[in-house]
């Protein structure tokens, strides 16, 4: 499964096209967030994401946590599993 990891910085309008484009080829595709602010961005981009889905299918994200190990550290971030249908 393809996976696009996204921070508070990123730019929602970006994320779109490229979840767009991976939905497109692989009708399920990871986006991994740490953090509220990246977590923004991204529901944000999944929102614009839906303007570009072809009419007859619509997108669907599901919400799990994971585990991260960075530096000896356990840091818990969200994947959001987005499916188009």
């Amino acid at each position: 499964m393809e996976m696009i990891r996204v921070s508070s910085s990123s730019k929602p309008s970006k994320v779109a096209g490229a979840l767009t484009s991976l939905l497109r080829e692989h009708k399920s595709v990871q986006i991994q967030v740490i953090g509220a602010a990246s977590l923004n961005q991204a529901m944000k981009a999944i929102a614009i994401a839906r303007g570009y889905i072809p009419g007859g299918y619509e997108i669907y994200c599901i919400p799990s946590f994971y585990d991260l190990t960075i530096d000896d550290q356990v840091i818990t971030s969200l994947r959001l599993n987005v499916e188009m249908h």
